[in-house]
């Protein structure tokens, strides 16, 4: 049974058949999901819908590209949600210089704002970084020891970025990503890389669909039940089967995110 840790399940274009996509999940052997928040109304939304779901849970956090709603209001509210029993890491916040929706100043405030939180709840951390090595590690170094557990979700960067990362303790996620031909493929060595303990996989449903589908579905909408083709693709990468990758991020998710034994 496998674990997404990041699904943006609150997306719009899953208004219409939501229910539908979690049984197509389920069905598909991923067992549970973390339900990404990315800004204040997303968190709440996201928690709402793990409390309706037993095999759900949610991240409460602004995303970088938000930064500049990281008010004191709203960063009263994110510690309100970390008190949601589903509530299980604070984010996604962290850092985007490749986009730069919002000012790199304001990310970096953003950020560091997130990260007292972690610290006070207790709570491990789901962290975004794109083309912003080597400040986000320099962001996060001073404070690593404060925090219980950290994962970089969505690894996309360079080998020098991963191990900045591994060298600060934290976890790695990888996608769909992993599927592009065009941009992809320098991940499939560094996998390797990659301690078993610390290595998880997600989709970030909506986005990112595997490319290496056949046949090519005739949606380009991601869905939790493709896991099974990231986890796949990281098992190539790491030299194991399916099954042992399965168990592996499975239980490193369980134990990072403190999820409940299934009945």
């Amino acid at each position: 049974m496998l674990i997404d840790i990041g699904a943006n399940l609150t997306h719009d274009s899953f208004d219409d058949d939501r229910d539908d996509v979690l049984n197509r999940a389920v069905d598909a052997g991923v067992s549970r999901l973390i339900v990404t928040g990315a800004t204040l109304e997303g968190s709440a939304q996201a928690a709402d819908l793990a409390s309706r779901h037993p095999h759900l849970f949610a991240t409460a956090g602004i995303h970088p590209h938000h930064a500049e709603e990281t008010t004191p209001e709203a960063l009263a509210q994110i510690t309100e949600f970390a008190g949601h029993p589903d509530v299980k890491a604070i984010g996604e916040t962290g850092l985007d210089f490749f986009r730069n929706f919002s000012e790199k100043d304001d990310q970096v405030t953003s950020f560091e704002a997130h990260i007292e939180i972690a610290i006070a709840t207790g709570l491990p951390m789901f962290l975004h970084e794109r083309d912003a090595h080597p400040t986000f590690a320099e962001v996060l170094q001073p404070y690593r020891d404060q925090i219980s557990n950290v994962v970089v979700h969505c690894f996309t960067g360079e080998r020098e970025a991963l191990h900045a990362y591994l060298d600060l303790d934290c976890h790695i996620g990888i996608t769909g990503w992993i599927c592009d031909e065009r941009r992809g493929t320098h991940l499939i060595p560094l996998v390797k890389d990659i301690p078993l303990s610390r290595l998880m996989i997600e989709t970030d449903a909506p986005y990112l669909l595997p490319r290496n589908i056949k046949p090519k579905p005739k949606s380009r909408r991601n869905e939790p039940h493709y896991l099974t083709v990231v986890c796949q693709a990281v098992a190539d990468a790491a030299g194991l089967d399916f099954e042992t990758l399965a168990e592996q991020t499975t239980r490193n998710a369980e134990v990072f995110f403190g999820l409940p034994t299934p009945p």
